[in-house]
């Protein structure tokens, strides 16, 4: 399989508003792909198309070879821009949780992650701060050992120790499971781009532009100055 998703002429909409307009993409399969473009450009939508939160109204989706279904949930890690976990948990109570209702969950590695990434698993969820909550969202979500991880806005909003903690996992994820595609969705750019294999570039619900960043460097561009170009 050469593309972990392939999707064709995908249309969705929410009363008048056509969040996604023929949207036409492919995803390599074992890279991580950025998926950048400004808010309200349909990269949230697509997500849950993806995952099968949503439903499109036009168009071909294929996500590992198949249509969106929970067939697929053993296969696909989702980590969505807004999520919580139980807050009467501690942190290894979470991560014990996850090992039961995730498929391939692997609760050596996610209790390997929680140490490198500084939390402490007798630390309850609701005493964490905004970024100690994003580190355990992200391990739990890169605890399974999933074909396909969707991660939007990994970063947001949280503080710059989290951040280059969170990229430290991604980049040891990744190295570790060659055979993994990730998708990123992010804002901050200039700080995750070393991460990014392929870019994909959204707007107004399309795609307008989609390459290896290695063809992007190769003009002297990078994915930061790109995205500059095409947004401001």
């Amino acid at each position: 399989m050469n593309n972990a998703v392939e999707i064709q002429e995908l249309v969705k909409t929410y009363g008048p508003k056509r969040i996604l307009n023929r949207l036409s993409v492919e995803i390599p399969a074992g890279t991580v792909t950025a998926l950048l473009g400004p808010n309200g450009a349909g990269k949230s939508t697509l997500f849950k198309i993806l995952v099968g939160l949503a439903h499109a109204d036009a168009g071909q989706v294929r996500v590992l070879g198949e249509g969106p279904s929970w067939r697929q949930n053993a296969d696909i890690a989702y980590l969505p821009d807004r999520g919580h976990w139980y807050p009467f948990q501690t942190v290894g109570q979470a991560i014990a949780y996850a090992e039961q209702v995730f498929p391939r969950f692997n609760r050596a590695w996610a209790d390997q992650m929680a140490a490198f990434t500084g939390l402490d698993l007798t630390m309850k969820v609701s005493a964490l701060s905004k970024g100690q909550e994003a580190r355990l969202q992200l391990l739990l979500c890169l605890g399974r050992e999933a074909k396909l991880l969707l991660l939007d806005e990994p970063f947001s909003g949280i503080d710059l120790v989290s951040r280059e903690r969170i990229i430290e996992t991604l980049v040891l994820t990744m190295s570790e499971r060659q055979d993994q595609t990730m998708v990123i969705s992010t804002h901050e750019i200039a700080k995750a781009e070393s991460l990014f294999d392929h870019v994909v570039f959204i707007d107004h619900g399309k795609i307008i532009q989609a390459e290896r960043t290695d063809d992007l460097r190769s003009r002297r561009q990078s994915v930061e100055s790109t995205y500059r170009r095409l947004f401001h």
